[in-house]
């Protein structure tokens, strides 16, 4: 059944690279908590205890608002065909806008996207796997394109502009410093 380990193994690495969905859990000490799915080719793992992640532009912000707060972080991932399994990674992560220096050197790991928002970068301190047998077989298709055609529509301004007023603060009020200081 269930493992805890602590760091991604090469057969967990293998697990990850074949996903197509994540799954992304904060919160801030008081106020909701977030559950965000996240797709496309947006994940990367850095070292057995390091992963990166794009966050494409998207109706909220509450990630880059719960780290702000609080930098908690779990990113689950879940078999859908194949043998069974449920994967967690849990650890403290931080947010990295356009402005970093971080964030320009980690967006050279992914496909180029207008709707680049943020790149989070969290340190794993526990790993684990546990049986998902109860998580139903689902038949991948395609990717969606409906993300990246309305970001390219935007441009680069409109892309500022949703951010400016979409993206700003989290649906309890916390700030998610998108436009900066």
């Amino acid at each position: 059944m269930g493992k805890k380990l602590d760091s991604i193994t090469t057969e967990l690495k293998e697990f990850i690279q074949q996903q197509k969905i994540f799954f992304v859990g904060t919160a801030a000490s008081e106020g909701r908590v977030n559950i965000s799915p996240k797709g496309t080719d947006s994940f990367r793992i850095l070292d057995q205890n390091k992963i990166v992640w794009l966050n494409l532009t998207g109706s909220g912000n509450e990630t880059a608002a719960h780290l702000l707060k609080n930098n908690r972080m779990t990113v689950m991932f879940c078999a859908f065909e194949g043998k069974p399994m449920i994967l967690r990674l849990y650890g403290q992560a931080k947010i990295y806008h356009r402005r970093d220096v971080e964030f320009h050197r980690y967006i050279k790991l992914f496909p180029e996207n207008i709707g680049s928002r943020q790149i989070i970068e969290m340190d794993i301190d526990l790993v684990q796997t546990s049986c998902g047998f109860a998580v139903p077989f689902m038949d991948y298709k395609e990717e969606r394109t409906a993300l990246n055609s309305w970001s390219t529509k935007q441009g680069p301004a409109g892309i500022e502009r949703y951010w400016e007023n979409k993206n700003t603060r989290s649906i309890d009020g916390f700030e998610t410093e998108i436009l900066g200081d």
